[in-house]
């Protein structure tokens, strides 16, 4: 299943979330610029776990820095214009809910939860760990519960062909979430088969979990939008 738009208008320009799509696109365009180069670049900045537990006990800024750089690299063009299309459909909103400033430190934690769950899990993993897809399922845990009552335009494929159809989010997210269980608990043997699905786990969690803490309290007034409002399209 594809998204393509979701019916929750934000009431607010979500500056924060475009500005981290512009910088993951241009993080992307500075590697693709690299060349043959650029697997140096994803070791030294990606994040590995065998690095990551070294880091820890022989310098320690090197075990930390790449908890942050590698939410910010991606390894080609399908897996940064995908996850940079999740995070346009849903970040906005939840931007919205937090406030711009608040959803800069979510989003990070968010990413650095995801890429612990991953790490802690294939401790003696070489293969260096990179994407923003564990801070944005973050943003898809915290959607998941502030917009209960939102639908999602989706494009499914049923055996040849393609139907867009209207389904409701928490559907969507239950089955996101369920794919991504399942598909890390079979992949389990082979650390991740090259995507690391814990980490997606782990970062829908932290995203439910943290969203309690950074959610502003929504004003009580004529005309205000509850989290229990239908939904209204977004233009």
């Amino acid at each position: 299943m594809f998204p393509l738009r979701d019916t929750v208008r934000s009431r607010t320009f979500p500056v924060v979330n475009v500005t981290i799509i512009v910088i993951n696109i241009l993080v992307f365009l500075y590697e693709f610029a690299l060349g043959p180069h650029i697997e140096v670049f994803i070791r030294e900045y990606g994040l590995t776990p065998v690095r990551f537990f070294w880091g820890f006990q022989h310098n320690i800024p090197d075990a930390i820095l790449p908890l942050f750089t590698s939410m910010f690299l991606h390894g080609g063009w399908i897996h940064v214009l995908g996850n940079m299309w999740f995070l346009y459909i849903f970040g906005d909103n939840v931007e919205d809910r937090v406030g711009h400033g608040g959803y800069i430190v979510f989003y990070l934690l968010c990413g650095i939860g995801a890429a612990l769950s991953q790490t802690f899990l294939f401790r003696q993993s070489q293969i260096p760990m990179v994407g923003a897809s564990g801070a944005i399922a973050g943003v898809l845990g915290a959607y998941f519960l502030l917009f209960p009552h939102a639908r999602v335009l989706t494009l499914i494929p049923i055996f040849i062909f393609l139907q867009i159809m209207e389904i409701p989010a928490v559907v969507f997210l239950l089955f996101w979430f369920l794919f991504q269980f399942l598909q890390g608990t079979f992949a389990a043997s082979t650390e991740g088969g090259g995507v690391a699905w814990w980490a997606h786990i782990g970062g829908f969690i932290a995203g439910m979990a943290l969203v309690f803490v950074f959610k502003k309290k929504e004003p009580q007034s004529p005309g205000a939008i509850y989290l229990d409002e239908p939904p209204r399209y977004r233009l």
